[in-house]
């Protein structure tokens, strides 16, 4: 909403406060103010000139020499202006005046003859062009007859009005007009508020003998009134209106047109006016379309109306889509001289669905869908009436013909100062709840302490007690209100053990070089089935479809991350991004059997992906690819980190490398996988070798017990032995590493793979694991009949049970 100041000042006094200090009062009592900004710039030595000859320049087809009386001289000024003529009151900029963009005039010779001024535009004034009327968007700007020579332009063109933008939240309908910010503004400074005057005279003849209105669809349509005005005639509005419409953003048109739009703006209930010999009947009906009846509106569009479109028509044909644009056949034009002025009141939701349904947001619709004042329908008529007689010399019939079934009456909100002071912490007295609510402008009656307020129809978001309390408390000041630390025993946040390892998790993954992603929760239906975990595939019925998806990609949602990574991975490298570690935490939806028709179930689960190069020394000239163990050892770490035991088993699971997979179990309880995407998937994500994993999240932390220890660092030397142990190719090292730690003893601490080796000087079929063992006792030195005894008897288990030999 822009508001004029200067048009505000028709209202209220405000001259006491200065612009920015008038937005910042705004602001502090509850509307936002988004912008201020000056309409123009005031103009110095720019005056009204009375072109009295204009002559074609000697020596330019394209000039025009003039004379131009300012009052105390006439001026020879050269124009180019295309609509210049003798006869017109123009604005003149005299030698010496600077125009907006620091634009000097000077006396000059143009073509050998001498100018000593400008004749100025709009545009040229500072005015933005979209605010100018059209016939003087290519030209300079002609002022009405009435206008006296020699005065300063500024106040005759509104060059020095500031305009405030104001945010409107969608509860404050009211202030979506000048009167309702008016109310607001007189209750902040607590002055007076001067309402227009709506007096005119009316013929004897009445406007309902003349026309009839019936109105079918009552729920959307509960008052329509008609106003007829005769002999009217179309031309110019005044130029103190046309100034104040620019101002508010709209651009005049004609004195018919700028009067309802100043009314729309002065009162927030929009009008409309059509041409009576145009109409086509004596009846007004309203009722809802006929399915595909056409009506063609003011921007000549065609538009094939649906039952659910409230429309005005002249008891056959629609001529207006109600609350929302009128119709070209009954527009009004320059041979208008009979006015069929409409105020109304439609219902939001019916004027929301046809300009949602045809893309038309106009002032009018916007405000219908906010809602406007039931006791300013008839105002509105009425002062647009006024304005008619007055500026286009309309004769008004007596009376509105009206179809009324509103309810008038005003909500009744009951107010205590005790419990407005308890909720906010005030001492308010009853005296200056009384006086607020005379600010406001509200009416109540007072029992003591308790207030009965009845809240005016302007203000339709007073319902509840609490919106009587945020009024008080906002007119009474916010910098006001008392600031209090809380008492008694206080304790201080902090994070639940599930938020704190969470974090950890988080801190630990990016560490080790993982960037987080957060994907969506949607995914296409193909994909959902993709990359699943067994242990989340084996509680799944099926996948949740949403009952209204915005589009096909997003229309299921997920049993993993790992596609929407996937697909964000692809994005990033064919934008040449082509080294690439993530990870997300995030949940997937369970569909159980018995759940199919209630909400799914949410499970937490970690996801990584990595690709490309893990480590590039370029001028070492060495480079780490990414491969399984690398995925493999980002995962033992991080289960080392939380003190977990997790075991790794070969698996073949779709989508998936069929021999470069592994499920992870935590004792026999599966939580997951790890491994390299199916080369076919590969290829359809347009990808390289990508390794994945995809871990039960929400079971590890549930189990996760991880108290706080401290080991003291052994004062004893350790002994390292390492073993090569000729092997099947079938054997897994991990089958053989848990040999060794049962056979070896407590000694053993730690054990690490540190060579597999197959080709020359092995037989086929064979493989060599070496083995590094890490002896020590924390609480003495060993001996070495200790770690041999301990070296042998791992020969011996290893023999027995894999048929493994030491490598000679």
């Amino acid at each position: 909403m822009l508001v004029s100041l200067n048009w505000l000042k028709e209202y209220v006094d405000i001259d006491q406060i200065s612009a920015e200090d008038l937005a910042e009062r705004i602001t502090k009592t509850g509307i936002e103010v988004d912008g201020l900004e000056y309409f123009a710039k005031p103009a110095e030595n720019v005056v009204v000139g009375y072109v009295e000859s204009c002559e074609k320049h000697p020596n330019a087809d394209k000039l025009n020499l003039c004379q131009v009386n300012i009052g105390e001289e006439t001026l020879q000024i050269i124009c180019g202006a295309p609509n210049i003529a003798q006869g017109q009151k123009v604005a003149v900029a005299k030698p010496g005046a600077v125009l907006p963009g620091n634009f000097k005039i000077k006396k000059a010779k143009l073509r050998g003859v001498e100018s000593n001024g400008m004749i100025c535009s709009l545009q040229e004034l500072g005015v933005e062009e979209r605010f100018v009327q059209k016939e003087f968007a290519e030209g300079i700007f002609v002022f009405p007859n009435d206008v006296e020579v020699g005065t300063n332009v500024t106040k005759l063109l509104n060059l020095d009005d500031v305009i405030i933008e104001l945010d409107i939240t969608p509860n404050r309908a009211d202030a979506f007009s000048m009167l309702g910010v008016a109310y607001e503004v007189a209750a902040i400074l607590d002055v007076p508020i001067r309402l227009p005057q709506s007096n005119y005279q009316t013929s004897d003849a009445y406007a309902e003998d003349i026309v009839s209105v019936k109105v079918e669809a009552k729920q959307q349509n509960p008052y329509y009134g008609a106003f007829l005005l005769k002999d009217v005639q179309v031309g110019p509005s005044p130029l103190w209106m046309q100034n104040y419409l620019m101002a508010a953003g709209t651009r005049p048109i004609n004195n018919v047109v700028d009067i309802t739009n100043y009314v729309l703006l002065e009162y927030g209930q929009p009008l409309h006016a059509f041409d009576y010999d145009k109409f086509g009947s004596s009846e007004v009906v309203v009722r809802m379309a006929q399915e595909g009846e056409i009506l063609t509106t003011l921007d000549d569009q065609k538009r094939t109306l649906s039952a659910e479109h409230l429309v005005i028509t002249n008891g056959k044909d629609p001529v207006a889509l109600a609350g929302v644009m009128g119709g070209a056949d009954s527009e009004v034009s320059d041979q208008t001289t009979t006015v069929l002025l409409e105020a109304a009141y439609f219902d939001g939701q019916a004027v929301r669905k046809a300009s949602k349904d045809f893309d038309l947001r106009s002032e009018a619709s916007t405000r219908f869908e906010k809602g406007i004042d039931p006791n300013r329908v008839v105002l509105a008529g009425q002062r647009a009436c006024q304005l008619l007689q007055e500026y286009a010399g309309a004769t008004v019939l007596s009376g509105v013909a009206e179809f009324d079934s509103f309810d008038y009456s005003e909500k009744v909100v009951t107010i205590w100062t005790s419990t407005i002071n308890d909720r906010l912490g005030t001492t308010i007295s009853n005296e200056e709840i009384a006086d607020i609510l005379r600010r406001l402008h509200f009416s109540y009656d007072q029992d003591g302490e308790t207030f009965n307020v009845y809240a005016p129809t302007r203000r339709q978001d007073i319902v509840i007690f609490e919106d009587m309390l945020e009024e008080i408390a906002r007119i009474y000041g916010y910098d006001n209100l008392p600031y209090t630390l809380p008492t008694g025993a206080v304790q201080a946040g902090g994070l639940t053990k599930r938020q704190q390892l969470k974090r950890d998790i988080r801190k630990f993954l990016e560490g080790a070089g993982l960037s987080e992603t957060v994907t969506y929760s949607l995914t296409s239906k193909e994909r959902a089935s993709q990359l699943v975990s067994p242990e989340v595939a084996d509680e799944v019925v099926s996948t949740v479809p949403l009952a209204m998806p915005m589009s096909e990609e997003h229309s299921t949602l997920r049993l993993s991350s790992l596609p929407e990574m996937l697909s964000s991975a692809a994005y990033n490298l064919a934008r040449k991004q082509a080294n690439l570690a993530y990870y997300e935490i995030g949940s997937v939806f369970i569909a159980k059997e018995e759940q199919i028709t209630k909400q799914p179930e949410e499970k937490l689960r970690l996801s990584g992906l990595l690709t490309g190069e893990w480590t590039t020394h370029p001028w070492q000239q060495e480079k780490k690819a990414v491969d399984f163990f690398v995925a493999k050892g980002i995962l033992e770490a991080l289960f080392d980190t939380l003190n977990l035991e997790v075991t790794y088993q070969q698996a073949s699971l779709m989508d998936m490398h069929p021999g470069r997979t592994a499920q992870l179990f935590i004792g026999e309880r599966p939580i997951g996988f790890i491994g390299q995407i199916h080369p076919q998937l590969q290829k359809n994500y347009d990808l390289k070798e990508t390794f994945v994993f995809d871990i039960d999240l929400e079971y590890i932390l549930d189990i996760h017990q991880n108290d706080p220890s401290f080991v003291k660092i052994p004062r004893f030397p350790s002994v390292t032995r390492d073993i090569a142990l000729v092997i099947e190719e079938s054997v897994p090292a991990g089958v053989l590493q848990e040999t060794i730690l049962q056979a070896g003893g407590e000694l053993i601490k730690d054990i690490q793979v540190f060579d597999v080796y197959q080709g020359e000087h092995l037989e086929a079929g064979k493989k060599s694991v070496a083995f590094s063992l890490f002896y020590q006792d924390p609480a003495r030195t060993l001996k070495d009949e200790e770690v041999e005894a301990s070296y042998q008897a791992i020969l011996e288990a290893v023999k027995e049970r894999h048929q493994a030999v030491i490598r000679g």
